[in-house]
């Protein structure tokens, strides 16, 4: 098993697991170093840490960022070894949690225009509670509701993704673009924390060895510090185009297998990626 697992996902966020509860997991099953990266959040790294002591893992302070690329759309930009009490990112995160609540809204409310039902008082106890309320918490709802099983069951949307996928993914009826940094901007923000800002699952986001490429030269030329070339998702030929080139560039290469929860439909066993027998190039993360 690779030893690191550099995406995870709490309760904080989208994730099915408190935060020491995905620390504990993930030390079962053998992570030695462990990054959450809930979705613009940061508190829950203080548990995480914690709990990290406690079960011998080293957990790297972390999140996700959404950022804005002008010629890509909505892409993640994870950021290592962040200060994570930084006064400009905690203002930054608040304003995007406010954004979240009202995206959120709209997204139910594009979901009823579809004819959909949506219970909206378990996202909004989520957001009082101070969590972040996104669109797997929307796809949950429409699946939740009674009302919607007959229309469900005919179009084959049997889970949160399938629902996620067919109404809420760029392209589809209720999905809403959020307002988010720029990708440069992103990495600034990162930078000012005194993190490391890397690109998550490049090919997650786009379709092509030719996009991706181009984009880690641009994102390089605005101080991006890496790219997560190893990922649950990317085959052995992406893996290889995205290292090759990060190296060419001087850029680290990440990975992780993006761990939500074991009861996610796509993401729920850490470890669950392949580095191809590549070389991983964490730099400072290796030591945190």
């Amino acid at each position: 098993m690779i030893p690191f697992d550099l995406q995870s996902h709490s309760t904080v966020s989208d994730g099915e697991l408190a935060p020491r509860d995905l620390v504990a997991a993930a030390a079962a099953a053998g992570v030695e170093r462990l990054a959450l990266t809930d979705h613009d959040a940061v508190d829950g790294i203080d548990d995480a840490m914690a709990a990290g002591l406690h079960h011998g893992v080293a957990v790297v302070p972390a999140l996700e960022l959404s950022v804005l690329d002008e010629r890509r759309g909505d892409l993640h930009l994870c950021g290592y070894l962040i200060d994570h009490r930084h006064a400009e990112l905690t203002q930054t995160l608040l304003a995007c949690r406010a954004d979240r609540a009202s995206r959120a809204d709209q997204m139910a409310d594009a979901l009823e225009a579809c004819g959909l039902h949506v219970d909206r008082s378990p996202l909004h106890a989520r957001g009082r509670a101070g969590a972040a309320v996104g669109r797997p918490h929307l796809a949950a709802a429409v699946l939740a509701h009674p009302a919607n099983a007959a229309r469900l069951e005919a179009e084959g949307l049997f889970d949160t993704g399938a629902v996620l996928e067919a109404y809420l993914i760029p392209g589809r009826p209720a999905f809403v673009h959020r307002p988010a940094p720029t990708m440069a901007e992103g990495i600034a923000l990162i930078h000012e924390t005194g993190g490391l800002a890397v690109w998550a699952h490049p090919y997650w986001d786009l379709d092509t060895d030719e996009e991706v490429r181009g984009s880690i030269d641009r994102f390089a030329a605005m101080g991006l510090d890496g790219v997560e070339a190893f990922y649950t998702t990317h085959t052995e030929a992406q893996t290889r185009v995205a290292v090759a080139q990060c190296e060419a560039r001087g850029l680290l290469t990440t990975g992780s297998a993006d761990f939500h929860g074991p009861h996610h439909p796509r993401f729920h066993t850490f470890g669950a990626f392949s580095t191809y027998d590549l070389e991983p190039n964490l730099g400072p993360i290796a030591d945190a």
